[in-house]
């Protein structure tokens, strides 16, 4: 059985990555692994452009779970440099789910869109049989800009610094202990700080604010895979190696032991609303002030380095990996069994 979440490398190259329809001129950057957006070239201006699933959880509120739905898929495109500005949004809704749910939830995506001053421009919204949570749909966000603002997450140079922004599995330990808060045997109140991460997961403002604070060489979010799923994309695609220690990384309170009650590593799950940068190293102090400015934690964790083409991760002085598979996704079958 193939491996639940985003499909590898190899399947990528063999199977979407020769068959991308027309060859059009105005295509600046088509689907590439460990790239989350595409650049259209129109006249002037460069459209970034960026498709992801949404996902609504009734037991995040119905209103919080759109925002958040929205925001992944928007960030997707902030991390490119240049804001998200519009977005098109396709719900296939479960039968079970009512107007005044929908109402609830379309509210918490509009109102976030406002506030980021992005515009929905089309969409389509249905019912159908054989749909369930949490998965409701798709969106399209796009972002209009100069293309001298385009950041790459392949755009590492020696001798930047590596920033990180939030830290490692704030994700998953949110969405874990709000999901099954009963099946963790942690205290209440550890629980209860845990169920505060959710909100770590909005990324959008920090990528925008991070590109205006500091001249950045590459920034990619930690979605699946985690951390060292997203360092090792950004180390292969710039072929150069990344050094970086774990005791500088900031940690979300609760994250540890939820991470440890479930089995999983913090470093290797996804964590959306974790950002990772590269910058020279003045700019990327710059940057994490930015972020401490905005209530968001963020530290220095590494450095670049120059290779022979063959790019790396070394954490803590060991070469590591990317796991093959988010181990979240088995973590979320466990629990869901009990």
């Amino acid at each position: 059985m193939p491996d639940r979440g985003k499909i590898d490398d190899a399947t990528f190259e063999e199977i979407i990555a020769p068959q991308l329809g027309a060859d059009r001129a105005d295509v600046a950057l088509g689907p590439q692994h460990g790239v989350d957006f595409g650049v259209l070239s129109v006249e002037d201006s460069a459209i970034v452009t960026a498709t992801d699933p949404l996902s609504i959880l009734p037991t995040l509120g119905f209103e919080r779970a759109g925002r958040m739905a929205l925001d992944i898929v928007l960030t997707d495109v902030a991390v490119s440099g240049i804001a998200p500005t519009h977005v098109t949004v396709s719900l296939s809704l479960p039968t079970e789910m009512t107007d005044a749910e929908l109402a609830r939830a379309w509210h918490g995506m509009a109102a976030h869109a406002e506030s980021l001053g992005v515009s929905v421009v089309a969409g389509h919204t249905a019912r159908y049989e054989g749909i369930e949570y949490s998965w409701v749909g798709g969106a399209t966000a796009l972002g209009v800009g100069d293309p001298a603002d385009l950041v790459r997450p392949d755009g590492a140079q020696p001798g930047d610094a590596i920033v990180l922004t939030t830290g490692p599995g704030a994700e998953t330990a949110g969405l874990f202990a709000t999901l099954f808060p009963d099946a963790l045997d942690l205290s209440a109140e550890t629980v209860a700080t845990a169920q505060e991460r959710v909100e770590d997961i909005l990324g959008v403002a920090d990528a925008t604010r991070a590109s205006e604070a500091g001249e950045l060489h590459a920034m990619h979010d930690a979605t699946e895979g985690g951390v060292v799923g997203g360092l090792a994309e950004m180390a292969t695609g710039a072929g150069h190696r990344f050094v970086v220690e774990r005791e500088p990384a900031p940690i979300q309170p609760g994250v540890q032991p939820v991470c440890e009650a479930v089995g999983v590593d913090p470093w290797t799950v996804s964590s959306a609303g974790s950002l990772l940068l590269t910058a020279p190293p003045e700019e990327a102090t710059a940057v994490v002030e930015a972020m401490k400015t905005r209530g968001t934690p963020a530290a220095v964790v590494g450095g670049v380095e120059a290779t022979d083409g063959k790019g790396g991760v070394h954490l803590d002085g060991q070469r590591v990996e990317p796991p093959a598979s988010d181990p979240a996704w088995d973590a979320m079958a466990r629990l869901s069994d009990r």
